[in-house]
């Protein structure tokens, strides 16, 4: 299980993010929960994502959170 997945799990440890390819639309995720995500993100990498970025496309799936981390210069 990777780093981003152990997050994952923690905020919603009921749901199969595994197989998803899209957490919003799936209902694995919803907005509190991505508040709750960024945060975590933030605290694990020691980043600051920003409003820009804090959009569901870069959160719908764990192939996409971590090309947003590989563009914060850091190992998902």
């Amino acid at each position: 299980m990777s780093k981003v997945q152990a997050i994952l799990a923690q905020i919603r440890p009921e749901a199969d993010f595994s197989q998803s390819t899209d957490f919003f639309e799936e209902g694995l995720l919803d907005s509190f929960d991505l508040v709750t995500l960024v945060a975590e993100l933030d605290s694990a990498y020691g980043i600051s994502i920003d409003g820009m970025d804090i959009v569901p496309e870069n959160f719908c799936s764990v192939t996409a959170i971590e090309k947003l981390l590989t563009g914060f210069g850091v190992e998902p």
